[in-house]
């Protein structure tokens, strides 16, 4: 397939390699010294400065036909689009004697819904990242092509931050009336994903479609589960189960035919990965992976404990390297959903069961929590809240996405559990962390619909109603106070958590006073 990017003023370059195989790419990076192959034939990525997102560096075009849709603030920060202009005529100057990597695809598992997409790539590593994380064309797609939305990554090319309208030297720059998303001085190849999924979680809506960041399986009865967490709450681990088919792994959409995925790979971090508690994501860390600052030894063999480059160590691989997988990436109408929570204070339980109106309230507050040594600075458990899980890719405002799930819960009579993936005992640094087997146990068998027929009893502080059983669990654990022996310093550290949830939940404003009555109540005074 012949390809011009002359619409896109793209006329001048060194050589264009278009659509090439995962195996072409990676022989590429490897001559181009952009990364290594691992002892299991991974390619092996160091990103330099920018290791995870840049959040202060997404800037979304200030345009007449968005400008009312768009909820602006610290997290959809706009650009006029002078500057656009002038950052995309520098990255087409920069491009001129460089080689570029064309990788077309598409965005939607749902064909009524797909957005092709066409990521033009400065690395051949990153065009491999593309090809794994989307969702692949077939040789007759190819022949048709034509994308609705482009992509273009240049890490080499450093913006002059102020001088250039911008933050930093890196950016990430969203047109939607051009449908172009500009990238350039970050290698971090996650910038591209978060980025594309940002663009379908803003105009997945407008077609009545809830977008989700999220993950989801199906089991042999059907039946769909979402996971919705964010980063370290173990969604990517709990979702990869080897008794239920895997839909997708990070990003999906919830239409009125069912549930659907995004992506054609994975998208899971590395670091503390455990070949035993985590066996499907280890294996998939093969030839054709690409694998992004995790340090390997002189024998090229990766340590998954090594933080030394960052915490936020990735690994891309096509969705078919886990063994259990749905190949339609589609899903029904879920009867169940899974809210994870990291509650490094030890005062949430393990699991409980949202009503409708809890369901819209937690969606909407996105609570885990940050512990010691994650960041600099943290030297004891912060409470992180991120609307819908997923603030930063959420370009509506919170309650356009609830009122979707709401809709939903409603209609398809959805169960909604919050579960606690942290800590008990007193928190993080006196407790434990939840054991892996308990929270699958749980998770078992609210898939199983078994917690009809189990008592639940009412959290006097997060007003959550939490099961008085749990096969595999003891009973004792599923009320966290009573894994304290200090039940005063447990009422005081729920009563603080719960007040860091009202506090941040003021910041919605023409929220009905049913989902705001159903979030945690603040009994006294800290």
């Amino acid at each position: 397939m012949n390809i011009d990017l002359s619409y896109l003023n793209i006329n001048k370059y060194r050589n264009m390699y278009k659509n090439l195989s995962p195996a072409e790419l990676t022989e590429f990076s490897i001559k181009r010294g952009e990364g290594f192959l691992s002892n299991k034939g991974a390619l092996m990525i160091n990103t330099g400065k920018y290791t995870g997102r840049s959040p202060k560096d997404r800037f979304i075009v200030n345009q007449e036909s968005i400008r009312d849709k768009i909820n602006w603030g610290n997290v959809n920060l706009p650009i006029e689009e002078d500057i656009f202009n002038r950052m995309y005529d520098k990255i087409l100057n920069y491009i001129k004697d460089k080689d570029i990597f064309v990788f077309d695809g598409f965005v939607g598992a749902l064909k009524k819904y797909t957005l092709p997409i066409r990521v033009i790539c400065e690395k051949a590593s990153q065009a491999l990242f593309a090809n794994q994380l989307f969702r692949r064309p077939t040789e007759d797609d190819l022949k048709c092509f034509v994308p609705e939305f482009n992509i273009i990554s240049a890490p080499g090319f450093k913006a002059k931050g102020k001088e250039d309208g911008l933050n930093s030297d890196a950016f990430v720059l969203i047109n939607f009336d051009k449908k172009i998303i500009l990238i350039g001085g970050t290698s971090y190849a996650g910038e591209i994903k978060k980025s594309v999924f940002s663009v379908m979680n803003f105009l997945l809506p407008q077609k009545g479609v809830m977008p989700m960041h999220c993950s989801a399986n199906i089991g042999q009865d059907d039946k769909t589960c979402l996971f919705f967490g964010l980063s370290g709450t173990g969604k990517t681990t709990l979702s990869a189960d080897g008794e239920r088919r895997l839909i997708g792994d990070d990003e999906h959409g919830w239409s009125n035919e069912g549930v659907f995925n995004f992506e054609g790979g994975c998208y899971a971090k590395a670091i503390r990965l455990d070949k035993e508690k985590e066996k499907q994501i280890y294996n998939a860390i093969k030839f054709g992976t690409v694998v992004e600052n995790v340090v390997a030894d002189q024998n090229r063999v990766p340590d998954y404990n090594d933080d030394r480059y960052t915490e936020n160590t990735r690994a891309a691989y096509p969705i078919n390297y886990i063994d259990n997988i749905e190949e339609s990436g589609v899903g029904g109408n879920p009867q169940t959903i899974i809210f994870l929570t990291a509650d490094a204070f030890g005062v949430m339980p393990p699991i409980s069961k949202l009503s409708k109106e809890a369901a819209m309230y937690h969606f909407m507050s996105g609570y885990t929590s940050k512990v010691a040594g994650t960041e600099r600075g943290i030297i004891e458990p912060q409470a992180t809240f991120s609307s819908c899980f997923g603030e930063p890719f959420m370009l509506m405002n919170p309650a356009v996405y609830a009122k979707l799930l709401g809709e939903r819960i409603d209609k398809y009579n959805t169960q909604v559990y919050l579960v606690n993936t942290g800590w008990l005992s007193g928190g993080y640094g006196n407790g434990d962390r939840i054991e892996l087997s308990y929270t699958r146990a749980m998770i078992k068998e609210a898939l199983n619909g078994k917690f009809k027929d189990v008592d639940f009893v009412e959290h006097p502080v997060f007003k959550v109603m939490m099961p008085t059983k749990c096969p595999g669990v003891p009973d004792e654990m599923l009320n966290p106070k009573n894994t304290w022996q200090d039940k005063k310093a447990y009422d005081k550290t729920a009563e603080k958590l719960a007040l860091k949830f009202s506090k941040n939940f003021q910041k919605f404003k023409d929220v009905s006073e049913d989902i705001a009555k159903a979030g945690p109540e603040v009994k006294g005074t800290l």
